[in-house]
């Protein structure tokens, strides 16, 4: 099976998805061997395709009882996920769903907890873990970023414009990894776990029943994983397109609409189509690329705000003020003092 870094997972990663079962003295081998695999096949760093890595997932889950994989104190008995998915699909639209399954997870457990959070323009999704054990948890936090980000692109059926992700946990050796997991500015050795994105997102009702959820849960959770692929929707494409432009936001702001439908060998019609298809348009994503510029230079404490204004491509200081307070709630001043 050739491999390619969009459809497989690094060994690296999938090392920290077993500190639990080695914590807990899980045998491993017959985990190994009961996926269809070689128990040494990570050994060799070696990267597992997706395909590979759902039997993986079921088999631990199976013979430790916990579909936490031993990183609680208390393990999430088989079943929680789908009894999760059956209490959140009547929810309404995707506000509520989330609300709901923070519920859900609170009644469980005394370690995890989520929490959804509105401000200006954005939603975070904050995931709250104590990491009871001192494990490696990077591959238990990033699951559940790929589970919550996935199961919300299924529940409103469209993709997902992540503004920006940030991790409590250093930076791994793998890190690459992360830019193709989540196309967006990614960081480490935060104060929270936490995604942001538009909070207009939270209004979607959801499309999703009873029986389409029978069949996403048959198929999970390979339907869970497609987020470890590289994100292949048309605006995470747009967004990778406008980026490589240096991140100079003079290019980015000067990029025709046309000229990114030519570079995408499509008509501007299509694009335009395909686009609305995915819930998001051409300025919306130059104006996300914009607001994470905006923060990274903000996290500069020696550049002035005219000068980040200026770099921004705003007329005046108090234009760049205003749109920045109705992106985050906060002024460019408020948001750099509570950054550090």
């Amino acid at each position: 099976m050739k491999m390619h870094q969009n459809d497989s997972v690094s060994s690296s990663l999938l090392e920290s998805l077993l500190a639990g079962a080695h914590f807990h003295h899980a045998n491993l081998k017959l985990v190994f061997e009961q996926a269809g695999l070689d128990p040494h096949i990570l050994e060799d760093h070696n990267r597992l395709h997706l395909d590979q890595v759902g039997p993986l997932l079921r088999s631990l889950w199976l013979e430790m009882g916990d579909e936490a994989s031993g990183f609680l104190s208390r393990p999430l008995k088989l079943g929680v996920f789908s009894m999760m998915c059956h209490a959140l699909i009547t929810s309404g639209n995707l506000r509520r769903g989330l609300l709901r399954s923070a519920r859900f997870i609170e009644l469980l457990s005394d370690d995890l907890s989520l929490e959804l959070k509105e401000t200006g323009d954005e939603a975070h999704f904050i995931i709250h873990y104590t990491n009871p054990h001192n494990l490696d948890q990077t591959f238990f936090v990033t699951s559940l970023f790929v589970i919550w980000i996935r199961l919300s692109c299924w529940l409103i059926e469209q993709p997902m414009m992540l503004e920006r992700i940030q991790f409590k946990f250093p930076k791994p050796a793998y890190s690459e990894e992360f830019s193709l997991m989540f196309p967006c500015r990614h960081s480490f050795s935060q104060s929270s776990n936490r995604v942001v994105f538009n909070k207009r997102l939270l209004s979607i009702p959801i499309q999703q029943d009873s029986e389409t959820l029978t069949t996403f849960l048959h198929n999970a959770p390979e339907s869970l994983l497609t987020q470890f692929r590289s994100d292949i929707s048309l605006t995470a494409q747009i967004r990778r397109l406008l980026l490589h432009r240096n991140g100079m936001q003079t290019e980015i702001e000067n990029m025709s609409f046309e000229s990114v439908s030519s570079e995408l060998n499509m008509t501007t019609h299509t694009l335009r189509r395909r686009l609305k298809d995915e819930g998001n348009s051409f300025q919306e994503i130059k104006d996300s690329i914009r607001r994470d510029r905006a923060m990274e230079l903000l996290d500069k404490p020696t550049l002035m705000l005219h000068d980040i204004a200026v770099q921004l491509g705003f007329s005046e200081p108090a234009a760049f003020n205003r749109a920045f307070k109705k992106w985050t709630g906060l002024t460019p001043g408020q948001y750099r003092e509570a950054s550090k």
